[in-house]
């Protein structure tokens, strides 16, 4: 029985790693192209937006420390994360996180690093000019701040309240709960606001649907989508490093000129 070659079984492993990794090369491609085509922010929803509002010098605001004090009458504040001066709806807001409860707090403190808002934070609004505390948005604030991020907002088409949402989600590590309103147009625009931090958090469209969903092939991250260190994705790097690889042994095996240059080296 006549042994294959070489050859042959370099070439026959070049032929199935292009065939199983060929999908996704063109996955890549066509990933990168979207991604150096697009402009990030648009993307983004820049353009969709309005101009940053400012408060005028002369606002007249109580101290912060009105607000602390205020919150220490009923809750048992342990430290201060921060404290934020915010505008919703046109009136200026401080944005107080703190921390209630040492325990916990000290156990952060300790793994280094400070918590996040699905942590032991908590967060309270009040009014920066009397200081009178400000409850979470309700849906009719929440829209209101959602058309004040829009620079031409249209009819709102739907609201939503999120307790929770799915590691494919479009508001996906963002914090909750959130008001997701949706207006008409344009690209089913969608503005989320932060109920406990009253702010805006993002604003999704069709362009940014499309980014995320190449962006998920990009990565091969069918989990969450944003993580570069994924098995499946060190695997086909590997994979794709052997094809090409395999490519550069074919060539040199069949390559006339090599070979040429062979015969003139055995021949010397």
């Amino acid at each position: 029985m006549k042994l294959k070659s070489k050859q042959y079984y370099i070439r026959k492993s070049h032929r199935y790693l292009g065939l199983v990794l060929g999908v996704q090369f063109f996955f890549w491609t066509l990933g990168g192209l979207y991604f150096s085509w697009n402009n990030i922010d648009k993307v983004h929803g820049d353009h969709l937006r309005s101009g940053k509002k400012y408060f005028p010098a002369s606002m007249q605001m109580v101290s912060p420390q009105v607000v602390l004090e205020q919150l220490k009458v009923n809750k048992a504040i342990d430290s201060v994360q921060s404290v934020q001066l915010i505008e919703i709806a046109g009136v200026p807001t401080y944005q107080v996180r703190y921390f209630s409860g040492a325990m916990d707090h000290a156990q952060h403190e300790a793994e280094g690093h400070m918590p996040s808002h699905t942590s032991n934070v908590k967060v309270q609004l009040a009014n920066a000019e009397t200081g009178a505390f400000v409850s979470p948005l309700s849906e009719d604030m929440a829209v209101v701040v959602a058309k004040r991020q829009m620079a031409d907002p249209i009819k709102v088409d739907k609201v939503e309240y999120l307790t929770e949402v799915s590691s494919h989600h479009e508001y996906r590590e963002k914090p909750l709960p959130a008001w997701a309103v949706t207006f008409s147009k344009p690209d089913k625009c969608t503005v989320y606001v932060s109920a406990e931090l009253g702010t805006f958090q993002a604003i999704r469209h069709d362009q940014w649907r499309v980014f995320d969903f190449l962006w998920m092939l990009h990565t091969m991250d069918y989990a969450g989508r944003d993580n570069f260190g994924n098995v499946l994705l060190k695997a086909f790097s590997i994979f794709g490093l052997l094809t090409i690889l395999s490519g550069f042994v074919l060539y040199y095996m069949s390559s006339p000129s090599v070979r040429k240059v062979k015969k003139r080296v055995q021949k010397v």
